[in-house]
């Protein structure tokens, strides 16, 4: 089944609203990989809003699935990752004044120093995914920079309001994850993902795995997280419908 990476940044970002100890992002990802998670996400940023150093070093400790460290493409960022050594990065583009990150990773204009990014990741032994809008380009920009993964970004779809506009920028995705595969390129796919609107997302053959972090953590609060991540997992494995946790069934949608 398609892979779900959970990320556990909003759970540091209600720790740091009060810089205390509690919620600890460290044992939510374990309790995240209990319930069925295949990895952990978590997006180091340079001015350290929410995940700190001290939350990437002991996940690289302790978690047994898989590492997944977002990251700007910076100096800094590359030196972190070389020492700690995550089964993967995800480089992403990064503005301090967003309160999320805003669009996908603009490769077909920054070849040669994304390229230089991954050769040295990969060197360091570890996998290299992109971040990219679902945009042909940045899907043949990304296999001349050498990545081994993409992940799409999901957020135009999550945003768009009606069937058709959900329905064209889905078109969008599978033409892009079809392109990547063609490239030699895994596949995944995040940002913006819900209970609601995930199944069409999961039901693209060539995505091997959903990166889910704000509604599961905010379903979380309701349900606990280990709840959260198993419904989570339930709703993507009934791709092709779109399902509500609140509700007993799903409302099944054909696309």
């Amino acid at each position: 089944m398609i892979g779900l990476c959970v990320n556990v940044d909003h759970i540091a970002t209600i720790r740091q609203a009060r810089r205390g100890e509690e919620p600890d992002p460290v044992q939510a990802a374990l309790l995240a990989e209990l319930a069925g998670a295949s990895g952990i996400t978590v997006h180091l940023r340079e001015d350290r809003r929410h995940i700190q150093d001290r939350d990437v070093e002991l996940l690289r400790r302790l978690v047994k699935t898989k590492l997944n460290l977002e990251m700007a493409v910076t100096e800094e960022m590359l030196q972190i990752a070389l020492v700690l050594k995550p089964e993967m990065t995800t480089l992403v583009p990064e503005r301090r004044e967003e309160l999320t990150t805003e669009g996908g990773l603009d490769v077909h204009g920054h070849v040669d120093e994304v390229d230089r990014a991954v050769r040295r990741l990969r060197e360091g032994g570890i996998a290299v995914s992109l971040f990219i809008d679902p945009d042909h380009d940045q899907v043949s920009a990304a296999a001349r920079a050498r990545a081994d993964f993409v992940e799409l970004h999901t957020g135009s779809y999550a945003e768009a309001r009606g069937r058709k506009a959900q329905e064209a920028q889905l078109t969008r995705l599978i033409q892009a994850a079809r392109a990547g595969r063609e490239l030699g390129l895994g596949v995944n796919a995040g940002h913006g993902l819900d209970y609601r609107n995930v199944g069409p997302i999961a039901a693209i053959p060539e995505v091997e795995e959903l990166s889910i972090g704000h509604s599961i953590i905010a379903r979380a609060v309701l349900v606990g997280l280990e709840q959260a991540v198993r419904e989570m997992l339930a709703a993507i494995g009934t791709a092709g419908t779109v399902c509500d946790p609140r509700h007993s069934s799903c409302e099944e949608r054909r696309w």
